[in-house]
Parts: structure tokens; sequence; C-alpha cells
């Protein structure tokens, strides 16, 4: 009797709690106004720094004009990061803009003497036999890159060395090319702006320096 009447009390309090959710009208909130009209409104300190972070971030990337009297030129080359610095800290403090470019330029670093291309290894592995066969001993065959199937000869810092060893072959019946080996390396110019009639060459010193005129940003 006990556990009938416990069950009949918790089936009356889930129904009377259904009828309340079912019958219940959520209280409305009243929105209250931004603020009243012609009274500031109250502006968080970190509100603040935001704001005036944001606003020195825009003005720090706005771009700043040169002075139309100013020069901008092209100094260079400079063929190492050495002479580059250098020539950044002695001009740094008195130029108004100052970037540096870089620029891929072929240079020659001797010149080589060699069989030409074969058409395939094998010829030219029966090349280098023929050669070693009268008593050539200094002699490559180049089995990869842009000199493939060729056979070098040496490579020499002066041409007139390249040409007589070239001579040299030729009296034993070896037809040898001499070609420049030339390579591409980096090279800096610096661009500045200065005023029309300053002496920018003292600074740097000595030095085969160029200046060519670039347009001003």
């Amino acid at each position: 009797m006990l556990s009938r009447g416990l069950l009949v009390i918790l089936l009356c309090l889930n129904a009377a709690a259904a009828l309340w959710w079912g019958l219940h009208v959520p209280t409305r909130v009243a929105v209250l106004p931004a603020g009243e009209s012609g009274v500031p409104t109250l502006t968080l300190l970190a509100e603040a720094e935001l704001e005036a972070q944001s606003a020195s971030a825009e003005l720090a990337m706005a771009p700043t004009r040169l002075a139309e009297s100013m020069a901008c030129l092209s100094v260079g080359p400079f063929d190492t990061p050495s002479s580059l610095r250098r020539a950044v800290d002695v001009l740094g403090v008195a130029v108004g803009k100052l970037q540096y470019r870089e620029a891929q330029v072929q240079s020659t670093r001797g010149w080589r003497v060699y069989l030409p291309v074969a058409a395939s290894r094998a010829d030219a592995l029966a090349g280098a036999r023929a050669l070693a066969a009268q008593g050539i001993r200094d002699y490559y065959v180049v089995t990869a890159g842009p000199g493939e199937n060729t056979v070098s000869l040496g490579l020499f810092r002066e041409q007139k060395n390249a040409e007589a060893r070239q001579a040299e072959l030729k009296a034993l019946g070896i037809e040898a090319v001499v070609e420049a080996a030339n390579e591409d390396r980096p090279q800096w110019w610096l661009e500045i702006a200065v005023a029309p009639n300053y002496d920018w060459r003292t600074p740097l010193g000595a030095g085969a320096w160029q200046a060519r005129p670039i347009p001003c940003f």
C-alpha cells in the first residue's frame, strides 16, 4: 500500500509540473537604449587602446611621399653581401630611401678545352680510350649535365693557356674545342633617394660604381 501511495504522489507532481510549463508566460525583458540623446557613452579602457593601436597601424602602413626635389638612383653593382652591407652603413644616414635589388649576372670563371659532344656515352668512352692510347691522361668523360657525353681536357684560368692546350692536341690530330666557362652569380644594386647634388661616390670609396636614374615612389 505504501509503494502504491508514493507512485500516485509522483504522478500527481509530474502532472502539476507539466501543467505549469504549459501555462507559463515568459517575462519580457525591456531593452534599454544605448544612451540618452546628447550624452556620450562610456568606453572601456581596453576598447580605447585597441582603437588607438588600429589607427597607429594604419598610419604606419600609409606610404610616405618623397620630396619632389629628391633624385632616385640605383647604385652599384656590389658583387658580395659584405660590400653591400658596407654601402648601406656609409650611405644609410644620408639618404631618404634605402633598399636593394638582386640580379643574376653571367660571369666567366675560366676557359675549358673539350672534345665535342658524342652521339652516345659509348662513343664518348671510345673517344677517351683513343686519347689514352696517345698517352693523354688528364681527361674526364662528362656523364651528366649540360656537357653530357663530352670529354673534358682541362679548365684554364687564362684563355691563352687554353689555346696552347688546344694547339698541343691538334698536333696529335685531335680536334678540341675552347669555350668560356660561364656561371650565373648574384649581384646587388642599392636604390637611394638623395639631393640632386649629393656626392654618393666619396663615402663608397674607390670602385667601379655606376648610378642609374630610377623613378621615385
